[in-house]
């Protein structure tokens, strides 16, 4: 049933938001539980009041972000900075991973059919730049409300006096905090990296290489296959490697490894795996969602989320994997 009268918002046209909404949720949370539970919130609210939007006061997209931006900023109240283990302190000496962090105090990987649908996505590089794990967790350095200023502004290209009508505030309050926000993303904005591309086939090249190289413990393979200033992370340990060769020799020379399986899918914007890992009986049951980004051809970052076997229906993978038969 539609829930709405000639000047309401109807529950059709509200779920049509519910994908921008989750980009936007999810670039102030940095979070996938929390996005869902904000967009979530969001729309019921948004239901309930459907009766009281008058679209000739404000575009239906304006009025349900200013309900969203409330109840993220509501979310963030006393919340720990996310972020990534780059940002808590140097790089390892060696394999010692160390305890493990909170699982509030880390940016969670979000897959990309959440992010921009299941269908044609649609996506334009911009959107994928803006959800990249490194751009997600930049953003979490500011404040929310400049972080919802930088975002309605420099990324969905609100007005400035459409933002000032989400954030409950005036234009130059915004002019002065998107200022602010632009200042801090200059001054640390992370390395570009290529996003996921179907299309490319040098990309896909690059990508089957490396599963290759993983699956075979090909430490050669692997080294050239890595950026001589690549990382690689586990969270949600604060352990990270800097350095191609170092991690080629540590991602080859685990026995821990022998026998999984990587499986393609796409997390925030970029390629990604699921690995598999065979349990006491041999079966490949899931392990944990990678997330791999390319740059100039070759692999700059490797992060493995640990703790993320129950995740991986959200990224479109099977929750088992049958191996391959010899004629495979």
């Amino acid at each position: 049933m539609t829930h709405a009268n000639s000047a309401g918002a109807s529950t059709e046209a509200l779920e049509t938001l519910r994908t921008p909404l989750t980009r936007y949720c999810y670039r102030l949370l940095g979070s996938a539980a929390d996005t869902d539970d904000a967009v979530q919130e969001t729309l019921i609210r948004a239901s309930r009041r459907a009766e009281q939007y008058d679209p000739a006061r404000a575009r239906l997209t304006t009025w349900v972000h200013r309900i969203a931006t409330n109840v993220c900023i509501d979310m963030l109240r006393g919340a720990k900075r996310r972020a990534l283990a780059m940002d808590l302190g140097p790089a390892a000496d060696g394999g010692e991973l160390g305890a493990p962090l909170p699982a509030d105090r880390w940016v969670e990987p979000m897959p990309d059919r959440r992010l921009f649908g299941t269908g044609d996505p649609g996506a334009t590089v911009l959107e994928k730049e803006t959800v990249r794990l490194a751009f997600i967790a930049l953003l979490q350095r500011l404040a929310p409300r400049q972080r919802a200023v930088l975002v309605l502004r420099d990324i969905l290209v609100f007005s400035s006096k459409e933002t000032a009508a989400i954030l409950g505030t005036t234009v130059p309050a915004v002019n002065s905090a998107l200022q602010r926000a632009r200042a801090v993303l200059e001054a640390d904005r992370p390395d570009a990296a290529d996003v996921l591309d179907p299309g490319d086939a040098e990309q896909r090249e690059l990508l089957r290489r490396y599963v290759a190289a993983f699956e075979s413990h090909d430490i050669a393979a692997m080294t050239a296959l890595l950026r001589e200033d690549a990382t690689a992370s586990m969270p949600p340990f604060t352990w990270w490697l800097l350095g191609g060769e170092r991690i080629a020799a540590l991602m080859t020379s685990s026995d821990a490894c022998d026998g999984d399986r990587l499986v393609p899918t796409a997390v925030n914007g970029a390629p990604g795996f699921g690995q598999y890992r065979p349990d006491a009986e041999g079966r490949l049951r899931p392990f944990a969602v990678i997330l791999v980004e390319p740059r100039g051809g070759r692999i700059a970052r490797i992060v493995t989320f640990l703790g993320t076997a129950g995740r991986f229906e959200e990224f479109g993978l099977s929750e088992r994997l049958d191996r391959p038969t010899p004629s495979e």
